[in-house]
């Protein structure tokens, strides 16, 4: 793998990524003291963007200026570029080159309190082979 990050659901979104080993990444956590009662973590072989920390899962999606989407993802979006450009559009703002966080913003687009139905909805706008796991400041799916 190439990077590795987790992210934690404790008072909103935190998370920890790193393009170094998963044992480094644990410190950072510990430097950092990093915790929460539910996580997602991910260690990222590069399919879209170089190894580099913004890069890395798990990606972040922002609702006035508060992070409320947190996702990871394995697998490959083949019209990521079209979702980002929809999205780029509406004002979202990319940090990375992956097409994770196209997911990521695309959910947190279509978000309409309900985290399932939701992610249900957007799945069907995915053209690809993936699975993904997500979570929300206000829930869990």
């Amino acid at each position: 793998y190439d990077s590795c990050g987790v992210a934690v659901h404790q008072h909103g979104l935190q998370r920890s990524r790193s393009v170094a080993r998963v044992a480094e990444l644990e410190n950072q956590i510990a430097d950092t003291k990093l915790s929460g009662h539910t996580g997602i973590a991910h260690t990222r072989w590069a399919t879209h963007g170089v190894p580099a920390t913004n890069n890395a899962h798990p990606h972040f999606s922002a609702k006035d200026g508060v992070d409320r989407i947190a996702l990871v993802h394995n697998g490959i979006i083949e019209n990521y570029e079209d979702i980002r450009h929809s999205l780029t559009a509406k004002g979202y703002v990319f940090e990375s080159q992956t097409d994770t966080e196209a997911i990521a913003h695309l959910i947190n687009d279509l978000y309409d309190g309900d985290l399932l139905r939701t992610v249900q909805v957007a799945v069907k706008q995915l053209h690809g082979a993936f699975a993904i796991a997500v979570f929300c400041k206000d829930g869990f799916a």
